[in-house]
């Protein structure tokens, strides 16, 4: 039998999602909990990573077992043998072949800026003391939906055929102190929305104007677009599916 796993996780201890050699992920403590439930061994595949100190407050992974769960009767026990910064919300059965990394059809990300230093969002978001022109910001972010091939704003030596992606919504929104940037695509490439969300800041900031960050889409070159945002503010915030 094949389920999802729906959780969300605080990252700020891990180093990313997926399980790595001589280091700590959600995924090993996920599998570790569910292999003591289950008594066998357990491999979760995720519909993406996160990076070192990443949250995510909705993600998905599917596993196959043949010991029935579900929610009533495992879902305290499996809880319980997690760490407390590590929470599954729900047990879905599904399809047998349902993958929760290949059927994903859109995933959404936020960036969260708080513009005053608060203790209570140490770890959880990017303290930046600046007051940037947020319109010019949006008028860059919205330029996003125009093209589809986002190199400028890839990691390096990714493994990946194409640097191809649907972006779907890109806006920044104020809300009191925060400045939350929102984007959802089909996909996205590795550190792909911290540099977007770095270049935007320049911006922001008129160190670039909205001219130059669209030149910098089209000159597929990172090393043009501007530095990546710290991870901590970044959350994966939704994962959608047709069947869920």
């Amino acid at each position: 039998m094949r389920y999802f796993i729906e959780l969300a996780y605080r990252g700020s201890r891990y180093h990313g999602w997926q399980v790595q050699a001589n280091a700590h992920s959600v995924q090993a403590e996920l599998n570790q909990a569910l292999q003591r439930l289950l008594r066998h061994p357990v491999e979760t595949i995720g519909s993406g990573r996160t990076d070192t100190g990443v949250h995510a407050q909705q993600q998905f992974v599917h596993l196959d077992t043949h010991f029935p769960l579900s929610d009533d009767a495992h879902l305290y026990t499996l809880n319980a043998l997690l760490p407390p910064d590590i929470v599954i919300k729900k047990i879905i059965p599904v399809p047998e072949q349902a993958h929760a990394r290949f059927d994903a059809i859109a995933r959404s990300y936020e960036y969260r800026i708080s513009r005053t230093k608060d203790p209570f969002r140490e770890g959880l978001c990017y303290f930046y003391r600046r007051q940037p022109d947020v319109g010019a910001m949006n008028q860059a972010a919205g330029l996003l939906l125009k093209y589809t091939d986002f190199e400028s704003f890839s990691r390096v030596h990714t493994e990946v055929n194409h640097f191809n992606c649907t972006i779907t919504e890109a806006y920044w929104k104020e809300e009191a102190d925060l400045l939350i940037f929102h984007i959802s695509a089909n996909r996205f490439l590795r550190g792909m929305v911290r540099a977007i969300v770095g270049t935007v800041l320049a911006v922001g900031e008129g160190k670039l104007t909205v001219a130059r960050f669209e030149e910098i889409i089209r000159h597929k070159d990172r090393k043009k677009a501007g530095h990546a945002v710290p991870p901590q503010g970044l959350f994966l915030t939704r994962v959608q599916y047709p069947f869920i």
